[in-house]
């Protein structure tokens, strides 16, 4: 039986892990966790935790770290589809029917995921080939030792047409195949299909499960038109809903669970890198505003996602552009907040000037969702007469309105109009006669 990815997280959601493993573990709660004595290894102190808020257990003795599902696999050696059924009675969900074109349709994903995995292998080895020396040069210029490379899965697609494909298809794959999963280009006009990435430092991206689904390239010809290039939507990928680098990013939360640290959301491949080498659980969305559905896999990871952006004009435009998708989607315990780095400087740019722990400080202090929402609105025209500031009052009350949840959306009017005073405290109302001397004085 296959399950379907909306399938499995809303399984999930519904269930609290604590409750799951608190039947084989005796928790006991500390702060916003559990913790208790690892299942895996005999152990005298507690370095067991369980995160209810991240759907995580994190095992420090074993290094073990999962969900609710492969808990139940590692403790009843279960199989994925044996703890999936039996959490599903628990949670009261019906399992999926038994679609014969679904199973198809999975069997054909999986076929191209087999594809995309021999694919990054390929790029990985052209790295270290003599095709590859450009993009050896630039990653030494950025800062990223070679002991990293396989870490983050990153290759190189040599500037060759059909390299990828002669390959693959020596492997056994029909060109179609390819053409579906992303990686090759079948011309409009007919003819043959030849390779999407060419001489491109390549980034693997995989979906939250940890499944390579896609890739970006970054073009080592300085003249190329396009300096980033994803794969196309396919029945892999979908770019809406992909963050690159969670699973990652999923793994760090969870070796830090005690700090409490949220997730981090930059601009760039390298800044994600750059991030995660610092111990920053960092991802990004794919070269576009966060939607809708990426802000919901946050939302299931931290709280209070960070969104960092360069301090600079477009820095701030891009922070502003979150800010209006996401009030929508507010409620209590669903917030952003922001880091705004020093202008021109981007995380990677501060790692490799500065090192780790002046990247974790620039993190460490990020700015509440409603003051930089008060600082979008009051940037928008000068507040020097009346008029003006009546305009702003009236775009806090419509930015206020804009949160669906009414409770939450009452809190931020009140919020928002006292920053407002406090902007321009009320001025003392004039009396006829104040400040003239009385009967007899000067």
């Amino acid at each position: 039986m296959r399950f379907d990815e909306r399938f499995l997280e809303e399984l999930k959601a519904r269930l609290r892990p604590s409750d799951i493993i608190g039947r084989t573990v005796k928790l006991k709660r500390q702060g916003r966790e559990y913790v208790g004595l690892s299942p895996f290894t005999k152990e005298k102190s507690p370095s067991f935790f369980v995160n209810d808020d991240k759907g995580f257990f994190h095992d420090f003795s074993s290094g073990k770290h999962g969900d609710v599902i492969s808990f139940l696999q590692e403790t009843e050696r279960l199989s994925f589809v044996e703890a999936v059924q039996r959490l599903a009675g628990e949670a009261g969900m019906a399992l999926p029917a038994e679609d014969p074109q679904a199973a198809e349709r999975e069997q054909k994903r999986q076929g191209l995921t087999d594809w995309m995995d021999l694919a990054q292998k390929w790029f990985a080895a052209n790295l270290r080939r003599s095709p590859g020396k450009a993009a050896r040069e630039y990653l030494e210029k950025r800062g990223l030792p070679e002991d990293q490379w396989e870490r983050f899965g990153l290759g190189y697609a040599p500037n060759d047409r059909e390299g990828l494909k002669n390959a693959l298809v020596q492997r056994g794959a029909k060109p179609g195949d390819l053409v579906e999963a992303g990686m090759l280009i079948a011309p409009e006009g007919g003819g043959t299909p030849y390779d999407r990435f060419r001489d491109r430092l390549m980034f693997p991206i995989l979906d939250a499960r940890g499944r390579i689904v896609s890739f970006g390239g970054r073009a080592m010809n300085p003249d190329d038109r396009a300096k980033y290039l994803n794969g196309p939507e396919s029945p892999l990928f979908h770019k809406g809903a992909t963050l690159y680098g969670l699973p990652e990013a999923r793994r760090i939360l969870g070796a830090e669970s005690r700090d409490g640290q949220a997730i981090v959301v930059v601009e760039g491949y390298m800044d994600v890198i750059a991030c995660q080498r610092a111990g920053i659980p960092a991802v990004a969305p794919m070269g576009t505003a966060l939607t809708e559905e990426q802000m919901e896999r946050l939302w299931r990871v931290s709280s209070e996602p960070v969104l960092c952006f360069d301090g600079d004009a477009a820095g701030r435009r891009a922070a502003y552009r979150a800010i209006d998708r996401a009030l929508p989607q507010l409620k209590s315990g669903r917030s952003f907040r922001f880091a705004l780095l020093e202008a021109g400087q981007d995380p990677d740019d501060i790692l490799r000037d500065k090192g780790a722990p002046a990247l974790r400080q620039a993190l460490s202090a990020p700015r509440p969702f409603a003051e930089v929402l008060f600082q979008k609105e009051a940037e928008v025209e000068p507040l020097d007469t009346p008029e003006r500031r009546a305009g702003l009052k009236g775009r806090l009350r419509q930015a206020a309105s804009a949160v669906q949840d009414k409770d939450l959306a009452e809190q931020y009017r009140r919020e928002l109009f006292d920053r407002f005073d406090a902007m321009f405290p009320a001025r003392r109302a004039f009396q006829p006669g104040a400040g003239r001397a009385g009967p007899g004085g000067r």
